[in-house]
């Protein structure tokens, strides 16, 4: 974001700066005359004229960066925040344009005024004066500001949740995500890739990694935090508007880095409730169309590796499904929720997601791998 609006600057400047229309004249450099302590401009005839920048290039470059600029929001934008660390981040990035543009306007001013304005004899206390204090003062000062109001916002984002507030588990494996609730009361309900939050409570996380170093981000609604094998740290967030938002792994972690995403659904408290409770019960009872998909997925190992609380189905290795028909997405966010979805990713595993460490089912006949599609998309 910085970049766009630093662009956009420069391609004003550009076009309606001295630089543009001095066209031929050229400063070799700035020398102190024998003598007397004086700054003056000297005209280079030997490095010659310069082109000034073309009128459509930079008006190419204000249209692009306005362009980019517009383009900062989302579900997955840290400039379009959703939750109270996120806001306060974003207030601190914007802090922080305008400090780095007042500095920036700041040493531009002084260069043109050296350069343009009274490009002769400046003496040397007064561009001494300039240089130290526009060039090294002000920018100290104004960092030093910036810098303590940065710090004083860090209690707030980590401070943790209230002690009775909702606790979730989250592990970052490769490359997918084990969420467990730990709710006040019952046991806790295990999901993967999906993360479902009531809107205006505030919820601690803590992050975990069984394998490699992985980084969960929120960008909407709060900062990164490193998920660190061999221990747990935690993140406190709390969502302020209700939607769905996207999730990532911002550490590169492996083969399928890029494909290890996740949802974020904030809900209404009534709902989240509502549910936290249906995903506590078990698998609902196959349909009759259904229920050859679920013998395939007992006699074909599935059950090795995933649990579907409600079948003989208890494995540990892989995500657990009793309600995958329910979650926004599959395969750590990268298919849609559908019939077609899961047969791909049943048939075609390593393609879609190359390193995964599931073992894909292609050499099923095709009635099969529809079965088992629909099976699978009817756990809700």
């Amino acid at each position: 974001m910085q970049n766009p609006v630093t662009a956009t600057i420069l391609g004003i400047v550009a076009e309606l700066s001295a630089f543009g229309r001095l066209k031929s004249r050229r400063f070799e450099c700035l020398w102190i005359k024998q003598g007397i302590k004086q700054f003056h401009a000297v005209p280079s005839a030997r490095l010659g004229s310069i082109r000034p920048p073309r009128r459509s290039t930079s008006l190419v470059l204000i249209f692009a960066s306005v362009w980019l600029v517009l383009g900062c929001g989302g579900p997955q934008s840290t400039l379009d925040p959703a939750g109270r660390g996120a806001e306060q981040i974003a207030e601190l990035f914007w802090w922080l344009v305008a400090v780095s543009i007042l500095i920036w306007l700041l040493v531009v001013g002084l260069a043109v005024y050296a350069g343009w304005i009274r490009p002769g004899v400046h003496h040397y206390r007064k561009a001494n004066l300039l240089i130290i204090g526009g060039g090294a003062v002000f920018p100290t000062l104004a960092l030093a500001v910036y810098l303590s109001y940065g710090l004083a916002l860090m209690p707030g984002l980590l401070a943790p949740a209230p002690e009775d507030s909702l606790k979730i588990t989250v592990s970052g494996e490769q490359w997918w995500w084990r969420v467990r609730y730990h709710p006040p009361s019952g046991e806790p309900i295990e999901l993967a890739n999906e993360i479902r939050l009531p809107v205006g409570e505030p919820v601690d996380l803590f992050l975990a990694s069984p394998d490699v170093i992985h980084s969960f981000w929120i960008p909407s609604l709060t900062g990164k935090m490193d998920m660190v094998p061999g221990r747990v740290n935690r993140l406190t967030l709390e969502a302020t508007k209700t939607g769905v938002y996207h999730g990532v792994c911002a550490e590169y972690c492996g083969t399928a880095h890029a494909l290890m995403k996740f949802h974020v659904v904030v809900m209404e408290p009534e709902a989240f409730a509502a549910w936290l409770e249906h995903q506590a019960r078990p698998a609902s009872r196959p349909k009759k169309m259904a229920a050859r998909g679920q013998e395939l997925f007992l006699i074909h190992g599935c059950s090795a590796c995933h649990t579907v609380r409600g079948l003989p189905a208890n494995g540990r290795v892989g995500p657990d499904l009793t309600h995958v028909g329910s979650r926004v997405s599959l395969g750590a966010g990268i298919l849609p929720n559908d019939p077609t979805a899961f047969l791909r990713w049943v048939a075609h595993t390593e393609e879609l997601k190359p390193g995964v460490h599931m073992p894909e089912f292609g050499m099923l006949p095709k009635e099969d791998l529809q079965a088992l599609a629909i099976f699978l998309e009817g756990l809700e």
